[in-house]
């Protein structure tokens, strides 16, 4: 538990976040805003004088009136967890400094590092870690019709379900550096709304040349795949193994290397749809 005691800084705020409480306080009232713009989504203001989780920023962005770049600091509760010279690289490391918090100490939510999208009332879950092309194979699912709901966390609840988590996709470069971050709109995309019960999880990454010949896992192997990319499981292991365990009970679990994102589409949507 922490304070938010704004003594020596310009402003402050807090929020909750899938039953997180989190507070920000900056010594530059114009970088505020920009952080804000970071936040989990599905966050909402609320008026905490005490909170779980205490982010520190100092720094200064383009909109202040300083003209001196200074170092931009962050701190998370009385660790320091980014320096950089560059605020965007600031806001970038507190988006998933923030983002993590919130998916390792939400009480009612388990979180997993996955990639998902809504196909005829069923969930598509990808689960895998940066670099393993979640992100683009989500993005071709959206393109061939699929709705989207998240390309970093799928968001669980007890009974299994899926809810959505649609930030903003972080499509990287060629060489794997972060690059745009695109509304899904611009994919000609949508949003989900509703939660889903899984349906599919596809566990795959991409591979240059493969070929993508997947095969079916057991809902134990499945349980386990979704284990080891499960953000709370050393801390609260007691409350996510039983969601872990009824989403692969329920869902289909294939598991196989693949190439190019646009061949593999058709295949997950034509399994999904039996």
């Amino acid at each position: 538990m922490a304070k938010i005691d704004r003594l020596g800084w310009a402003e402050g705020m807090s929020f909750n976040a899938y039953g997180v409480r989190v507070g920000m306080r900056v010594n530059d009232s114009a970088i505020l805003t920009d952080l804000i713009a970071r936040l989990p989504p599905g966050s909402k203001p609320a008026l905490f004088a005490v909170v779980d989780h205490l982010y520190s920023i100092i720094g200064s962005s383009a909109k202040s009136e300083s003209k001196v770049r200074r170092l931009s600091l962050g701190y998370w509760n009385l660790s320091r967890f980014a320096r950089a010279r560059e605020f965007d690289d600031m806001l970038d490391a507190f988006e998933s400094h923030v983002q993590l918090t919130v998916a390792e100490y939400a009480p009612r939510r388990v979180f997993v590092h996955a990639g998902v999208v809504g196909w005829q009332d069923r969930a598509i879950l990808i689960p895998g870690l940066s670099f393993s092309g979640k992100t683009t194979l989500v993005a071709e699912l959206v393109r061939a019709g699929a709705v989207y709901y998240s390309d970093e966390y799928a968001v669980l609840d007890s009974t299994g379900r899926v809810h959505p988590y649609a930030r903003r996709l972080s499509m990287r470069k060629a060489d794997g550096a972060e690059g745009r971050r695109l509304p899904v709109e611009s994919l000609g995309g949508s949003r989900g709304a509703k939660p889903l019960s899984v349906g599919l999880v596809v566990v795959t990454e991409y591979k240059s040349g493969a070929r993508w010949r997947p095969r079916r896992l057991s809902a134990g192997q499945g349980a386990l795949q979704l284990l080891n990319n499960t953000v709370s499981i050393q801390r609260n292991p007691q409350a996510a193994f039983p969601v872990l365990k009824q989403v692969a009970s329920q869902a289909r679990i294939l598991k196989g290397p693949r190439g190019e994102a646009k061949g593999v589409v058709d295949s997950i949507l034509r399994i999904v749809s039996e």
